[in-house]
């Protein structure tokens, strides 16, 4: 993978890489050394407690988080298909999407199945079946994605909002037993953390919850650890500084980023006169560059629905509908007809062909158009990657110091509350 390909990787959004690169790589290793140092400050003992308890939290944490969702759903998706059924059909396709201003429909399960049924192609056949099948009993279907659903983010929930906080203050608990039986005994126990006993829906919200991103349902789990951690918390105070961490933990993870990115790709198309809404994958496309430069790139004649898809189905070897399958905007198989299966946001299409008429217009006014390019590839990988320093500063930096201001305001102490010697 290039180093392009990471940077436009990490900016993305709307995926887990980003969380990736702050929750593990710098979000967490800031807060053990702050929780270490603030707790410091009343005993080197609490220090250690809290040390412990912030690598098990933080890291076993991230773990679930990032990678329980992704599990769940393959496992899902292996009994889903052994039920008979392809798991990645759209059921957002079983609404039957028309333009707004005319009656002719232009994408739904009905009318992919009628409009690629003669396909000879073996891959489109197959999908057609799957459509079929799907078709012929959404019930069903939509009861195995509703569970697909609960299960992937209800088990990851339980595990880290729950179990995992009484496992690790009942280690916790131990071994300060364990520590005080040694002043008076010779012979110490170890450590069983077992010991601790504490340890269908309509087919609209159906769509919804089935079509949400991975990134989406973290989101959904996160606020489903708040609830967790704040009902696992050892006292009322803990509770208290619990709630503030993770409330802002979730505002800084999914909502600030997002509004960083856009005022910083903002702010440089004033200063430098250089659209850079678009990915940095495709502003080094040199075919691309190559195409703007001889006037030959092709695009979709409008943003209406019907040139749209009529563009992106009779031209699915044209750089613009690769590049638009390219950032997932829509699929082909492997015969080169586009995937019935898969929804096409068109609205998210028609925003991509804007922003590359955008680039276009402007990229073919300046003077070189392969130093434009450069120039337009280089400042957005730069926005990225302050984006995720200006993010991460917040996650990893502001929020723990606030945690343990807040903590300070509403104890009279520093240390974790839950550590606290009743």
């Amino acid at each position: 993978m290039t180093l392009t390909n990471i940077i436009s990787a990490i900016g993305n959004n709307s995926s887990i890489y980003p969380l990736i690169v702050r929750d593990c790589g710098i979000e967490a290793p800031s807060k053990i050394l702050i929780a270490r140092n603030e707790n410091k400050k009343e005993s080197k003992e609490l220090a250690n407690d809290a040390t412990r308890e912030k690598i098990i939290d933080e890291y076993a944490t991230s773990a679930i988080w990032l990678g329980g969702i992704p599990a769940v759903e393959c496992i899902a998706d292996k009994f889903i298909s052994k039920k008979g059924y392809n798991p990645n059909v759209n059921i957002k396709l079983f609404k039957e999407e028309q333009n707004k201003n005319a009656s002719n429909i232009f994408q739904g399960i009905e009318y992919n199945i009628n409009k690629f049924k003669n396909i000879q192609e073996k891959d489109v056949q197959e999908a057609i079946a799957d459509l079929v099948k799907v078709k012929n009993n959404k019930p069903l279907f939509e009861g195995l994605l509703t569970k697909k659903f609960f299960a992937a983010t209800i088990i990851p929930t339980v595990i880290m909002g729950f179990i995992l906080p009484k496992l690790n203050f009942a280690l916790t608990a131990k071994l300060r037993k364990n520590k005080s039986e040694q002043k008076s005994s010779p012979q110490p126990q170890a450590p069983n953390l077992l010991s601790n006993k504490n340890i269908n829906f309509t087919g609209n919200i159906t769509s919804t919850i089935a079509n949400l991103r991975t990134v989406d349902k973290m989101a959904i789990s996160d606020g489903g650890l708040t609830v967790g951690r704040v009902s696992t918390s050892r006292n009322k105070d803990e509770g208290y500084v619990n709630a503030f961490r993770m409330i802002g933990s979730m505002i800084l993870n999914f909502v600030t980023p997002a509004y960083i990115a856009k005022g910083l790709d903002k702010t440089s198309n004033k200063l430098f006169k250089i659209n850079v809404n678009l990915d940095p994958k495709i502003l080094s496309n040199k075919d691309f560059i190559s195409a703007i430069k001889e006037n030959k790139f092709e695009l979709p004649k409008s943003n209406s629905a019907k040139d749209l898809f009529e563009f992106i189905d009779s031209k699915p070897t044209s750089l613009f509908s690769q590049m638009a399958q390219e950032m997932k905007k829509v699929s082909y198989l492997e015969s080169g007809y586009r995937d019935p299966r898969k929804y096409v946001d068109i609205n998210d299409l028609a925003n991509f062909r804007t922003e590359v008429v955008k680039f276009i217009e402007t990229a073919k006014i300046s003077k070189n158009i392969e130093k434009f390019a450069q120039k337009a590839k280089w400042i957005k990988c730069a926005n990225i990657l302050a984006n995720v320093g200006i993010s991460s500063f917040l996650l990893a930096g502001v929020l723990p110091k606030l945690q343990y201001e807040f903590n300070k305001l509403i104890t009279g102490s520093y240390a974790d509350p839950g550590l606290r010697k009743q």
